[in-house]
């Protein structure tokens, strides 16, 4: 078992996670990042994905936004727009909002709201998911 570091997932509106983790996965825009204890300062930018910790020797996982990682000896802080775990997501919301993104896709718009809605629909889909693994361990 791998010694525990502490982890803390901040969003605009509230504190996600605070607590000893024993590893951390994160999507990152080059692919997953994992950190554990001692880890060498970095930061990174973080893409739609997911968040993988350990605690007490078990996997969890959330649904995670764009945003940023910095970790350390010290631990890690995330830093992202939005985040939940998979039994908070509410899928009906989620598939709302994939298809509103993909109509607006379909739509001749600026390059401007192009990008912002190819944003939407890649939250909608890793929402979507993250919510069919609820109550399913990693």
């Amino acid at each position: 078992m791998s010694a525990p570091f502490p982890l803390e997932i901040l969003t605009p509106e509230h504190q996600f996670f605070a607590g000893e983790v024993e590893a951390l996965t994160v999507t990152s825009i080059d692919g997953e990042l994992t950190i554990l204890r001692g880890h060498a300062p970095i930061t990174a930018p973080l893409a739609v994905g997911s968040i993988k910790l350990k605690q007490d020797g078990q996997w969890r996982e959330a649904f995670q936004s764009e945003g940023f990682l910095e970790a350390g000896p010290w631990g890690a802080k995330l830093f992202v727009q939005a985040c939940e775990w998979p039994e908070n997501i509410d899928a009906r919301r989620a598939e709302a909002a994939r298809t509103r993104a993909e109509e607006r896709l379909r739509q001749k718009r600026s390059i401007e709201e192009y990008h912002a809605s190819q944003i939407a629909l890649t939250r909608a889909m890793a929402r979507l998911r993250m919510s069919n693994r609820k109550g399913h361990g990693l």
